[in-house]
């Protein structure tokens, strides 16, 4: 968790967005980012030179190629790495600060979207996560089930003993689930909610993954 951010009024209401279809951020994972058109590189360009605070959305049906219209709920994240390549692109990892509702899109001019951010909703995302008592048992099942017939593997003694949080929250952000799949399990309230979401969806794609294994045998 990035440290420094306790309540709301410790986070800008105005921020610039990322809309990244299939890759969203939760409170405290680090989503790695290869930045590299002029609109984005001037908006870590202007984040760097403030408070470093970029919310990544996903968009939705709706608006057009170059504006499509934005998903309601992203996450905020502060960038805690940086560096420049030779070629002129930057190499940045955001660590996930907040989920947010968005308010209204601004029509500031700035090449990049900017947005008035809502953090009540999810204010609990500023504090230390409980302990859930949730197990990993189910979930270790069902994801052993959906990489097995992708051919895929995962460190197996690392999982078993991550804590169910983080576990869930670094398979909802690693694995590749379809935009609105993401989207469920960034805008699930609890711990608890997302793994049964999680845990659901890799059953599922263990079926769609032993139909594709038929298939082409």
């Amino acid at each position: 968790m990035v440290t420094g951010y306790r309540k709301i009024e410790d986070l800008p209401q105005a921020i610039p967005v990322f809309p990244l279809d299939g890759a969203v951020m939760l409170p405290g994972g680090q989503l790695p980012l290869n930045i590299f058109e002029p609109r984005y590189l001037n908006m870590f360009d202007d984040a760097m030179g403030g408070d470093r605070i970029i919310g990544m959305v996903q968009t939705r049906a709706g608006g057009d190629r170059e504006r499509p219209a934005l998903s309601p709920v992203g996450c905020a994240g502060r960038v805690t790495a940086f560096a420049e390549t030779g070629d002129g692109r930057y190499l940045v990892t955001l660590t996930g600060v907040c989920r947010f509702r968005i308010k209204e899109e601004l029509g500031l001019m700035a090449p990049y979207r900017q947005v008035r951010a809502d953090y009540a909703p999810f204010i609990d995302d500023l504090q230390p996560p409980p302990a859930s008592g949730l197990g990993n048992a189910d979930l270790l099942e069902a994801l052993k089930g959906y990489l097995e017939p992708r051919g895929l593997a995962v460190d197996w003694e690392a999982a078993q003993g991550a804590p169910a949080e983080s576990l869930i929250d670094s398979l909802s952000m690693g694995l590749p689930f379809e935009p609105a799949e993401k989207q469920a399990l960034l805008e699930a309230v609890t711990h608890g909610e997302r793994g049964e979401i999680l845990t659901a969806l890799l059953r599922i794609g263990s079926v769609i993954g032993d139909d594709e294994g038929s298939s082409m045998q």
